[in-house]
């Protein structure tokens, strides 16, 4: 059950996005019919919300108003992605079972009133989730219009209960096996925490100082391993009642305490959700790391952009709207590294609740407004582009990702505060993007064959497989960048001992590193090639590797920055500082050059995104987005699906999708 199987029941790739009925009347869904026929909307996500209304009283269900409107929508041509409602349970069931409502860090138990209020190992919401599933794949399992099941939304909200702690000692149990194993990993020597029962082992709650960090890292991982569990437990009680695929929306980058290599391995279809948290091109940016991870969960497959909003960028506490076409060009920048479709939340919007203000295709203002303008042209392009449905798209680059090294990376107790996993994994695709290269994230323990070259950012934890796969890696052939304070720690989170980092991966890099020297806040160095450092900097001791660029300034002055060693027949590069963005930048085109990968339409000028997808016959579509404010001229005109005919530059702003059959 795939990604392609969506696109043969739609006819064509996914357009459109949340769909809430209940919040409307007669009137207002007789319009929606004829503004989802103007808008091409061929796909609409219904139920994500309505627990209450579902199952008003618990174990009574009220389907007749559902049954109406996948009849509506099915009549008028829309297909549905179902879902179940389970991340808002209706007041009646926290009433019910006040033991289900989350409990904070602190202490303080949350009470009804938004949405995710709920503790996700409490045994009453567990068996309500499972119960409800069930009952709509029963009922709507083979319903015509049903193309997709959604479980859950944007798992999950974090608990620090008792049901928590129950359960968090049980797969402690299950890991370690005896309290003397998990005392030994933990290391509860220190500070007197040696743990003499299982009844004494609590969840990470809030406490007087520093938290043990083998505690925290292993609660992250039991949080993520009950996600998991959570969405099999909905997914199988579907299953047993449908065939249509199952999925559940992932929210990028760090809002999520799962590991989604595990959980996109369970899903149908990845599904994502993609609001930008900058403006300008920092938001094309942004949408092709999203995409770029998505594509990456899905081990390469298509898969599908759930949610994305027609005016929201997020930008330090303001919600900005987005220019003049940029619904148009977002899209198809996640539809051009893979996406199947481009949804949004929501279809119309909110005239009452807690997200009134939350963008929309129908935006208050009605049909006729700017957004629902764009949002019309934009599934028209969309419609245009159905044979590209299970076209894929390769990358000879990779950036190391690893949910571990991400709670690792989050312990109290670091030399420094400014060292944050997600902004080190966005700088590095960053500079990819900016070079015109697309990249794969991978896993460290993965194989990495394929790719020239393999950033490895913030690798703070690092497994004694991974650093075996990483020198195995350089050994065969290939070329890796490891940045400062990685390989520090193993999977237990404790120091590696005689020297930074991991020994396979010291061989690899022909270094090791004796002392880290964190800068003082606002502090610049600089560095013997003319580039500059902050926050971070190493006492670093070559070990057959050659010195690239040497710090200048105080007790590290001479001393290597940037080496490069020649190992196998590959060769292992360490930065121990951090650049500056454009000097990073630099570095990373430089490497990209040295291994022989550039951009799929070389001559574009910066700011100019190409993107190539390929379908299985070898066909290929070559996506050209223009994120600036003058026109482009392409390298040799070439024909353009949005259009059906010739084009030979972009204006800015502009989009193509290039028929590959052409020459460039």
């Amino acid at each position: 059950m795939t990604a392609r199987r969506l696109t043969d029941r739609l006819g064509g790739l996914a357009f459109g996005g949340d769909h809430n009925p209940e919040q409307w009347d007669e009137q207002v869904w007789e319009e929606d019919d004829e503004l989802m026929r103007v808008a091409g909307v061929n796909l609409a996500t219904v139920g994500v919300f309505s627990w209450a209304l579902l199952e008003p009283e618990e174990g009574r269900y009220d389907f007749g108003w559902l049954d109406a409107h996948l009849d509506r929508l099915h009549a008028n041509g829309v297909a549905v992605d179902l879902a179940t409602p389970t991340a808002s349970p209706p007041p009646w069931f926290t009433l019910a079972h006040p033991d289900a409502l989350p409990v904070t860090a602190e202490g303080a138990r949350l009470v009804h009133g938004s949405r995710d209020t709920y503790c996700l190992t409490a045994p009453a919401y567990r068996a309500a989730a499972r119960r409800i599933a069930a009952a709509l794949a029963e009922r709507y399992g083979d319903h015509p219009a049903l193309a997709l099941w959604h479980v859950h939304n944007e798992y999950a909200t974090l608990c620090y209960c008792e049901h928590t702690a129950a359960a968090f000692r049980m797969w402690l149990r299950d890991r370690y096996g005896t309290l003397d194993a998990l005392n030994e990993s933990w290391g509860t020597a220190f500070w007197s925490q040696r743990y003499g029962s299982w009844e004494q082992v609590l969840p990470p709650r809030a406490t007087q100082w520093h938290r043990n960090p083998g505690h925290t890292l292993d609660f992250s991982r039991f949080f993520s391993d009950e996600v998991v569990a959570a969405y099999r437990e909905q997914r199988d009680a579907i299953r047993a009642h449908s065939d249509r695929p199952v999925t559940t929306n992932l929210m990028m980058p760090g809002y999520q305490n799962v590991d989604l290599w595990k959980l996109g391995r369970e899903v149908d279809v990845v599904a994502i959700d993609h609001y930008p948290d900058r403006p300008g091109r920092s938001a094309a940016a942004d949408a092709a790391f999203a995409a770029d991870r998505a594509r990456s969960f899905a081990g390469g497959r298509p898969w599908l952009l759930m949610e994305q909003g027609t005016s929201t960028v997020y930008d330090r506490g303001r919600t900005l709207a987005k220019e003049p076409g940029e619904i148009l060009r977002h899209s198809l920048a996640h539809i051009a590294r893979g996406s199947e479709g481009a949804l949004f939340f929501q279809w119309r919007q909110s005239k009452a609740g807690a997200e009134q203000w939350h963008s929309a295709m129908v935006p208050h203002a009605g049909p006729d407004s700017r957004v629902f303008r764009e949002v019309a042209a934009t599934g028209a392009a969309v419609a245009r582009l159905a044979a590209l449905a299970g076209s894929v798209v390769t990358a000879e680059v990779a950036v190391l990702h690893d949910s571990d090294a991400w709670w690792g990376l989050s312990s109290d107790g670091l030399p420094s505060s400014e060292l944050d996993y997600h902004s080190a994994l966005r700088n590095a695709h960053r500079a990819v993007w900016d070079a015109g290269v697309v990249a794969d994230f991978a896993h460290p323990e993965a194989d990495l064959g394929r790719y020239r070259l393999v950033l490895a950012p913030a690798l703070y934890l690092l497994s004694d497989a991974g650093a075996e796969n990483l020198r195995r890696y350089v050994a065969d052939g290939g070329t890796v960048l490891v940045q400062h304070f990685s390989g520090v720690v193993d999977d237990r989170a404790q120091a590696r001992l005689g020297g930074y980092p991991a020994a396979p991966l010291r061989e690899a890099l022909g270094i090791r590193v004796e002392e880290y020297r964190p800068l003082r806040h606002g502090e610049r160095i600089t560095l013997s090639d003319g580039s500059h450092g902050t926050v971070w900097s190493e006492s670093v001791r070559p070990q057959g590797a050659e010195t690239v660029a040497a710090y200048t300034d105080g007790m590290l002055a001479g001393s290597p920055a940037i080496t490069r060693h020649d190992f196998g027949a590959g060769h292992g590069w360490y930065l121990s500082t951090r650049l500056d963005d454009a000097d990073y930048t630099a570095l990373v085109a430089r490497l990209l050059d040295t291994v022989g990968v550039g951009p799929v339409l070389p001559g574009l000028p910066p700011g100019t995104e190409a993107v190539t997808r390929v379908a299985a016959d070898g066909r290929r579509w070559h996506f050209v987005l223009n994120h600036r404010t003058e026109p482009v001229q392409l390298p040799t005109p070439a024909h353009d699906l949005l259009t059906d005919g010739p084009v030979a530059g972009l204006p800015p702003g502009g989009c193509a999708v290039l028929n590959g059959g052409t020459s460039l």
